[in-house]
C-alpha cells in the first residue's frame, strides 16, 4: 500500500513519524520560539479584556503569516509534513475516491496527505497568504485550496463532503465559538460521511491557560449535532514530544436510514 507520505508500506504497518523523529532543526525550533514570543505579544487574546477586539482571533491569524515573511518557523502549526495522528488513521483505512475537505490548511501538508491517500480534496484556510504558501510548497497539487471562512464558507460545500478533515483549529478558537463552529462543520459532511477531529486535550476540570486552548472531553462530544452521532473517540496519551489528544470520528447515517 501507499501511505499518506507516498511511501510504500506493508498492510498493517504504521508510520514511523513522530515528534521525537521529525527532521526539524535545533535552528527551527529556536526560530520558532522566537517568533511564538512575537505572537504571544501581539495577541489580544492573551491580555485581559483583549477578547472583545479581536474576537474570532482573523487578525492575529493573519499577523501569524505576515510576521512569518516567509519562514515557516515563524507559523507555530506548521510542521512541513502531516500530522502523525492523521497519518496513523489514514492508514488504518481507505478514502480512495472519497470527497475530503481540510479545515484550516495552513501550508497544507495534511491536505497533502489526504490526496496522497486517493482523495478529491479542498481545502481552506482563512488566511490569503496561507493558501498561496500551501500552493507554492505543492505547485503540481491535485487539492483545490480556498481562501474561505468556516463560519461563512461556500453554500455549495454544505453536505459534499464524504471526510470533513479538522486538526487544531478549534484549540486556537475561543470556548464562546465551539457551538458555531460544529454547526459550521456538521453542515459540510454528506449523508455516510465521516468528521475527523484532532485536538489537544485537557481534563474537563482542568484549568486552562490559552491560546491555545485545548479541548476537554464534553467539548469534543458536543460536535455531535445537526444528525452527527459520535462513532470513536480515542483518548491518546502523552507520547514523547506529542501532548495528550483526542482522536474522535463523527458519522452523518445516510439518507434514509
Amino acid at each position: 500500500m501507499i501511505d499518506s507520505r507516498g511511501l510504500e508500506r506493508a498492510p498493517g504497518e504504521k508510520p514511523d513519524s513522530t515528534f521525537s523523529q521529525r527532521a526539524l532543526s535545533e535552528d527551527f525550533a529556536e526560530r520558532r520560539a522566537r517568533a511564538r514570543e512575537k505572537l504571544d505579544a501581539v495577541d489580544p487574546h492573551k491580555r485581559p479584556g483583549g477578547i472583545e477586539a479581536d474576537p474570532k482571533r482573523r487578525e492575529w491569524f493573519e499577523a501569524v503569516y505576515a510576521l512569518a515573511e516567509d519562514d515557516p518557523a515563524g507559523v507555530p502549526w506548521a510542521h512541513l509534513e502531516p500530522r502523525p495522528l492523521l497519518e496513523d488513521w489514514l492508514a488504518a483505512g481507505s478514502i480512495v475516491g472519497l470527497r475530503a475537505l481540510d479545515v484550516g490548511c495552513g501550508l497544507g501538508d495534511n491536505a497533502e496527505a489526504l490526496a496522497r491517500a486517493g482523495a478529491h480534496v479542498v481545502a481552506f484556510d482563512l488566511v490569503e497568504r496561507a493558501v498561496q504558501w500551501a500552493q507554492e510548497r505543492f505547485p503540481q497539487s491535485s487539492v483545490d485550496y480556498h481562501v474561505a471562512d468556516l463560519f461563512d464558507a461556500p453554500s455549495e460545500w454544505r453536505g459534499a463532503f464524504d471526510l470533513v478533515h479538522e486538526l487544531y483549529t478549534l484549540q486556537a478558537l475561543p470556548e464562546t465559538l465551539l457551538p458555531d463552529a460544529a454547526r459550521a462543520l456538521a453542515a459540510f459532511v454528506a449523508p455516510g460521511g465521516t468528521l475527523l477531529v484532532i485536538s489537544r486535550a485537557r481534563d474537563d476540570n482542568e484549568e486552562i491557560g490559552g491560546p491555545p486552548w485545548p479541548l476537554a472531553r464534553q467539548d469534543i462530544e458536543a460536535f455531535a449535532v445537526d444528525g452527527l452521532r459520535l462513532v470513536s473517540l480515542e483518548d491518546i496519551p502523552p507520547s514523547g514530544h506529542l501532548a495528550r489528544h483526542w482522536r474522535a470520528e463523527f458519522r452523518r447515517d445516510e439518507a434514509g436510514g
